[in-house]
């Protein structure tokens, strides 16, 4: 593991992708076959593949309390060293120490070793689960002699690697380490769900031995944003559909004759969540993989996201949450189909698929309509089907009209309670955990907030070394309460700059200890003077326990600094409140609720 360690911490030093790749193919060679897949797993940041729905279960707390018993870990000492890096690992890494109990685990960390600690910790159950659990962690900080090695040990443990290294660049990784077909490891990838079998199957040449793996989920294609009023020059060339952008939760649906899962973006399984989707799919012959998003629905309208929040992440629907929150699948790809994989077909090729699939000759009974699950509607930008836009484009679709047709079908789409609208190009392939071009998604926010900065929090990937994340807060009766997190919407420059001014304006012990408490922020956070104003986007605001204020918002994202204007002068929780009751009147729903 050392070694590994050292790799790791080669990579999160540059910010060159073509260098990590090179460092990552050249250590993923040195490795023999036992520690390969294990290895490949660890660079993804979670020790299992994306096919593995086993967990470890650990929390900061445990791997702690493994640390003191360790490696007499001073509690004073690392909270000190963890304020000033906010990462468990680089906090912890620096008090390895020889263990005295030679009863511990003392073997060389490997691997493969640390890979079968891991499981063990997974299938840790009971009511000593938890102990059992610490006692592994043990042996595993036991094994560990080297600071960088205990360092990146604790951040894979904890899923917490944080070295900029994306998924799709250890695939290059792979490529470049055993001269391999660039699109044979990207279908295998995706096929399999578990970049670890993938490295093997490179390294020995077995690349197309690897079969569609139903239920190991696969990562969801993204779109890119475009600002609402421009001349969406993008639109101009290629081939386009246009469809509703809905507000629900984006599913990916895996169906065989013997099972049906349902995961979510995160790539969890919440088929448990949604039974009458997972009965309605059960009546549909064939295997298939599908894309689409599930939303709350209610007399032929779709409903808020928020009414979708009684149904997350839970194991039992009663038949009254059932009625109460009814909910449709709303299936808009396909990416497999009994044994094709369909990834590298373009748009209109899956799209013909997906209709087959739900509208067969053999069962005309079947029909778009039909609830709970409903295959999208789509349309060309010029209204016609996909294959002639191109043609009706040439002839005059563009400027002025292009952006007319847009806007009426965004109104459209809005007046249906949908968020706004989808472009996708019909000769797009499906490209996992990408966003790219080939997808456009077209919302407006709702408004924008004023709301000042009181807690931030070390990045994550290539940001892991900048104060990144931004807890907000708006002027309440009685002093500041938060009200969201944000950590998108500043260049590199503005972090790099407000992180210098944040660690240079932290609190003191003594005030960051009340405000802890007072805004009731976590401690993880680092409490700073809350002074700095940032104008925050969002798409809608929704009462919530998790923050002070009452409420929090949508997919909150800062849209500038805002310098000019000082802490005293930031929106209040009473103009939160206005917005939140024009919200819903617009939403027809009553503002009491």
């Amino acid at each position: 593991m050392i070694v590994l360690a050292q790799t790791c911490a080669a990579i999160a030093a540059t910010a060159s992708k073509l260098e990590k790749i090179g460092l990552l193919a050249e250590y993923l060679r040195r490795l023999d076959d036992a520690d390969f897949a294990p290895a490949a797993r660890f660079f993804t940041g979670n020790p299992f593949a994306h096919s593995d729905q086993r967990s470890l279960g650990l929390g900061g707390r445990t791997l702690v309390a493994a640390a003191h018993v360790a490696w007499g870990v001073d509690g004073a000492a690392l909270r000190d060293a963890y304020r000033a890096t906010g990462d468990l690992g680089a906090a912890l890494g620096p008090f390895v120490r020889p263990t005295a109990d030679l009863g511990l685990f003392r073997e060389t960390l490997t691997p493969a070793g640390l890979y079968a600690l891991l499981v063990e910790i997974a299938a840790a159950a009971g009511k000593n689960a938890q102990r059992r659990r610490q006692v592994l962690c043990e042996r595993i900080l036991g094994a560990c002699t080297d600071p960088l090695e205990a360092t990146y040990v604790i951040k894979i443990v904890a899923g917490e690697l944080r070295i900029g290294l994306r998924e799709g660049l250890i695939g290059d990784a792979i490529v470049r380490a055993f001269a391999a077909d660039p699109s044979a490891v990207r279908r295998a990838a995706s096929a399999a769900g578990d970049v670890g079998a993938v490295a093997v199957a490179a390294k020995h040449g077995t690349l197309d031995e690897i079969a569609i793996a139903y239920h190991a989920p696969i990562a969801f294609m993204l779109a890119t944003p475009i600002p609402y009023g421009g001349e969406y020059k993008d639109l101009t060339a290629g081939s386009w559909i246009i469809e509703d952008k809905y507000d629900g939760i984006r599913v990916q649906a895996h169906v065989t004759p013997e099972r049906v899962s349902l995961f979510s973006r995160t790539l969890n399984d919440v088929s448990a969540a949604y039974p009458e989707i997972v009965a309605a799919l059960r009546e549909v012959p064939g295997s298939f993989a599908l894309d689409g998003e599930i939303v709350a629905e209610r007399d032929g309208r779709v409903l808020p996201f928020r009414y979708l929040q009684a149904r997350l992440q839970r194991k039992d629907v009663s038949a009254e949450l059932l009625a109460e929150v009814p909910v449709r699948y709303v299936v808009f790809d396909v990416l497999a189909r009994d044994e094709a994989f369909l990834l590298g077909e373009p748009l209109a090729t899956r799209r013909a698929i997906l209709d087959q699939v739900f509208l067969p000759p053999c069962h005309p009974e079947r029909s778009r309509g039909r609830a709970p699950i409903v295959v999208a509607e789509w349309r060309s930008l010029d209204g016609a089907h996909p294959e002639r836009s191109r043609r009706t484009r040439d002839d005059g679709v563009g400027g002025r009209a292009l952006v007319e047709t847009v806007h009426e079908r965004f109104s459209a789409a809005r007046e249906r309670g949908n968020e706004g609208v989808m472009f996708k190009r019909t000769d797009a392939p499906y490209a996992p955990g990408r966003r790219g071009k080939w997808w456009l998604k077209l919302k407006r926010e709702l408004t924008t907030l004023d709301c000042v900065v009181v807690g931030v929090e070390w990045g994550h990937g290539r940001r892991s070394q900048v104060l990144s994340d931004y807890t907000f807060a708006v002027r309440g009766p009685a002093g500041l309460v938060p009200i969201g997190k944000a950590f998108s919407g500043l260049t590199d420059v503005e972090i790099a700059e407000m992180t210098a001014w944040f660690r240079a304006h932290r609190l003191p012990e003594s005030d960051a200890a009340r405000a802890y408490e007072t805004l009731g922020l976590g401690r993880n956070e680092i409490v700073v003077e809350p002074t700095i104003v940032v104008e925050i986007a969002f798409d809608i605001i929704q009462r919530s326990e998790l923050h002070a204020s009452g409420f929090s918002l949508r997919f909150p994202r800062i849209v500038r600094l805002r310098p000019d204007k000082p802490a005293a002068e930031a929106d209040t929780l009473a103009r939160v409140v206005e917005i939140y009751k024009q919200m819903l009147a617009r939403e027809r729903v009553d503002v009491q609720t």
